[in-house]
């Protein structure tokens, strides 16, 4: 006599329930993840208008690299100054041959007191970055973004991206890649004072 093949005799093939739950729940959350990043992006980088206090930062700052004997900075510390945030990185060409304009800029305003630029390293280790900012003679306010959070806050599309925030941390100007010259540092400096 032979054993039929009925549904009580066969054996249950297939994955266990916990692990079809898991590899769903794992499918749902990428859709998400992706689906938000492509809103993101959609959005573009942080325009002019935005209040910077909708996405505040402390960054902590290279070594060599404080501001006023502080080891980090944030927007909210430098309200009542008008800030030139630029996101470089070591490896972005433009950000090198934008680097000379940026440090001429900052040393024509730094006596005064009332302009900060402030550098943020995208993606980088610490020695590239001190290496880059000895290289070019950076001698403003420079710190790594860990975990690419300011950056993602700011929406950046790339590197070199600048941005001049009025003394009430509203940005007023964005720079897409890299500037022309120190006048055009300046002169969009000098329209927010």
């Amino acid at each position: 006599m032979t054993e039929e093949n009925t549904p009580e005799n066969s054996v249950r093939k297939g994955m266990p329930l916990w692990i079809q739950i898991t590899v769903w729940s794992v499918m749902i959350a990428l859709l998400v993840v992706v689906f938000v990043g492509l809103q993101r992006a959609r959005e573009g980088n942080v325009q002019a208008g935005a209040e910077t206090a909708n996405f505040d930062f402390t960054m902590p700052l290279f070594e060599g690299y404080d501001y006023e004997g502080a080891q980090e900075i944030s927007l909210t510390d430098l309200r009542g100054k008008i800030v030139v945030l630029n996101f470089w990185a070591t490896w972005c060409v433009p950000c090198q041959q934008e680097a000379d304009e940026l440090e001429e800029a900052w040393q024509h305003y730094k006596p005064d007191g009332e302009v900060i630029f402030v550098g943020v390293d995208y993606v980088d280790t610490e020695p590239e970055a001190l290496a880059y900012l000895a290289e070019y003679g950076i001698t403003y306010p420079n710190g790594p973004d860990m975990g690419t959070k300011i950056s993602q806050a700011f929406r950046i599309q790339g590197v070199p991206e600048t941005y001049f925030l009025d003394r009430n941390g509203v940005v007023q100007h964005v720079q897409l890649g890299p500037f022309s010259s120190t006048q055009q540092i300046i002169g969009i400096v000098d329209s927010l004072r």
